[in-house]
């Protein structure tokens, strides 16, 4: 509950505070900014867009997968003898492989269905 109420706290403070100064901020600007695609200027076409946002994605759950097995390997390493705290870590690290099985599986999918779809071998 503590969490959920530090979550408010911070997004109130970014609200209230933040957003009117750098609204502020930039009403001060008199000359005309030229912005950058940030997608890059190699975004052809919106299998391209899709094609990169795939792979972050990827890199994220890849990220979060590591961070899974460390915690789960910290949690087997420290348990001091304790059964269920064993028990927890290999249960730990047996649910994120499977997690990673079964994303890049969904991956697999995908691609060979929009391979299939765009008609390229």
């Amino acid at each position: 509950m503590q969490i959920l109420k530090n979550i408010i706290l911070i997004l109130l403070f970014t609200i209230v505070i933040i957003i009117p100064i750098s609204i502020n901020a930039a009403d001060d600007v008199t000359d005309m900014v030229e912005l950058e695609n940030p997608l890059g200027d190699d975004i052809g076409s919106p299998n391209q867009l899709i094609g990169q946002i795939i792979n972050g994605v990827l890199g994220i759950v890849g990220s979060l997968a590591l961070v899974m097995f460390i915690y789960g390997g910290f949690v087997w390493m420290l348990a001091a003898g304790s059964n269920e705290k064993v028990q927890k870590g290999k249960d730990i690290l047996v649910w994120a492989t499977l997690g990673l099985v079964v994303i890049f599986s969904a991956y697999a999918v995908v691609k060979f269905v929009i391979e299939g779809i765009a008609g390229k071998t």
